[in-house]
């Protein structure tokens, strides 16, 4: 639900920040007043297109930030993860959009900046317009097609089809991959199996690879390194050093005699004696292992041709099919399936277009037994959505679901569907998007809002002008449909009608004040004051200070409010 919404510097609008509660809020005010700023507010921050013209004249920039909670954010956190952006916390998601006059835009999401298309694509998951200049999601064939499913809890079988169409388009990309590669030469096998055979002939895990590498780094050093480990061997070791004179151990052995000598007349030291004694052991060990290391070393002719070559043959195996030991390897995995493909190219595409077939069979199974379930769906929806069109002000107007066949499988089945209307009586039903009257349309909707309120997963519902041209009993039952479809969604609705808004548990009011030099825009709630709704609803019935329009706006307040 939608927590909180600051503006500012948008349109004739200053700054205001308002607080939303669950349920239905109405908002009313004169014609002209601005009512239309707090939905473009809730557009900007639902990823709407905009340009500069909407900043308030003189003022450098714009801003809009909302701050959203969902009790369960599991699926609004996978598409933020999909999006690269920051989990909510706690389920609060907080979004913010300014424009610049001069600066580029800017958007963040979590605190984290994001693209207009991210909030594009968030704002489908929270909340949904309805009205003369924003019909959006129950416009679409897709969304028609996703609600007719879920009022007819198709989604175990839809699913089912899903794995059945993936299986047939997995096969059909394996046989179109086959058909597109060349068929090879018989010197192009050749060739081919020459590569499997350099590749077969090295071990290509990590561990041998760094190993081959290492060996040969050594190996290419290895004058430089059997020197030093000599040096090392002898100056740890031999009993005379050429170069530095008496080698360690020797000195170590007159060390030790003197070292014995002292323990002898001071036990006390015996100790320190006995750690020199330690040291010379290590020593000696030291010498042994340098002199071991320096015998590794030394590579005979045919160990370092055997060495070169296999150390050429992998570089020359990097080189062609990439860096790193896994992907030589999946090379070779690719060139054994196309070598084998090519043994019997004629028998493996025969074999896959009968792994075609039979996935097509299965899957179009699946797609009539989807197809029988929205077709029962589709004449239980238009008869539910009817009933709440005829309240509606449309007496005779025939509101249908037709299921549309398709020639080919597609990822939602062998068939669409489509929302028909006919608002009067002898015309034909033509499809929702044709339907030429805003309010008709916006009745349509708000009727089909009502029949599938607890399936839809959009919690903001957002009603602009569902009440043009209608009153009376006709705006009761506006206002009936609103207070119903609030009690699974959160409903803002831009009202004209005193009936409708009485409905509201809360109430905000939007007035222009064009008293000073310029026009300003304030939006103010009114539900904590009876006073302040009573002459609210006055107002709308025609005049706030008349005692017959104070009266029913008391009845309709105490008919349909809190």
């Amino acid at each position: 639900m939608l927590q909180s919404l600051r503006i500012r510097n948008l349109a004739l609008l200053d700054e205001v920040a308002l607080d939303f509660e669950e349920g239905f809020t109405a908002v009313t005010g004169e014609t002209g007043a601005g009512k239309s700023i707090l939905l473009g507010g809730l557009s900007l921050l639902a990823g709407e297109r905009a340009d500069k013209t909407v900043i308030r004249q003189g003022a450098a920039s714009c801003e809009a930030e909302a701050s959203l909670y969902f009790a369960k954010p599991a699926r609004i956190d996978a598409v933020l993860e999909e999006l690269g952006l920051p989990p909510c916390e706690e389920g609060v998601l907080i979004l913010k959009r300014s424009l610049s006059r001069d600066k580029p835009p800017k958007v963040s999401v979590n605190g984290s900046l994001a693209t207009l298309a991210s909030l594009q694509r968030l704002g489908e998951l929270w909340v949904d317009f309805h009205g003369p200049n924003e019909p959006r999601r129950l416009l679409k064939e897709s969304c028609q097609l996703e609600l007719l499913d879920l009022f007819g809890r198709c989604g175990e079988a839809l699913a089912s089809y899903g794995e059945g169409y993936r299986a047939w388009r997995e096969a059909r990309a394996e046989r179109d991959r086959i058909l597109a590669e060349e068929r090879l030469s018989s010197d192009q096998v050749d060739f081919l199996k020459g590569q499997l055979a350099a590749m077969d002939s090295l071990d290509l895990s990590a561990e041998a690879v760094e190993g081959l590498e290492r060996d040969f780094q050594r190996m290419s050093r290895s004058q430089d390194l059997l020197e030093l480990a000599q040096a090392l061997e002898r100056g740890l070791s031999g009993d005379e050093d050429p170069v530095a004179g008496s080698g360690v151990r020797a000195r170590l052995a007159a060390l030790l005699r003197e070292a014995h000598r002292l323990a002898e007349i001071d036990p006390a030291s015996r100790g320190l004696a006995e750690r020199l004694s330690a040291a010379a052991v290590e020593i000696a060990d030291l010498g042994s292992e340098f002199g071991s290391l320096a015998s590794q070393l030394q590579f005979d002719p045919a160990q370092a041709d055997a060495l070169t070559a296999r150390m050429n043959a992998w570089l020359d195996l990097k080189r062609k099919y990439g860096g790193d030991p896994a992907s030589v390897l999946a090379s070779r995995e690719a060139l054994r399936r196309r070598l084998a493909v090519q043994g019997d190219l004629d028998g493996e595409i025969a074999r896959l277009e009968g792994k075609i077939a039979e996935a097509e069979k299965a899957a179009r199974k699946l797609a009539k037994a989807l197809r029988l379930l929205r077709e029962k769906a589709a004449g239980q929806l238009a008869k539910a959505a009817s009933g709440h069109i005829a309240r509606l002000g449309f007496q005779r107007a025939d509101f249908r679901v037709g299921i549309v066949p398709k020639d080919e499988l597609g990822p939602s089945g062998d068939c669409g569907c489509e929302f028909l209307f006919s608002p009067n009586v002898g015309e034909a039903p033509l499809p929702l998007n044709r339907v030429a009257s805003s309010g008709e349309l916006a009745r349509v909707m708000l009727a089909l809002k009502t029949v599938l309120a607890d399936m839809d997963q959009v919690p903001l519902l957002v009603f602009d002008e569902v009440d043009a041209n209608v009153g009376g009993e006709v705006g009761s039952a506006v206002g009936e449909r609103m207070a119903a479809i609030a009690r699974a969604h959160q409903v803002l609705c831009v009202t004209h009608l005193p009936q409708v808004a009485a409905r509201a548990t809360c109430h905000l009011v939007v007035a222009k004040d064009q008293s000073g030099e310029r026009a300003v825009v304030t939006i103010s709630p009114i539900q904590a004051s009876r006073r302040a709704r009573v002459s609210e609803l006055a107002r709308m019935l025609g005049d706030r200070s008349a005692k017959s329009a104070l009266a029913h706006a008391e009845e309709l307040l105490g008919r349909g409010g809190p």
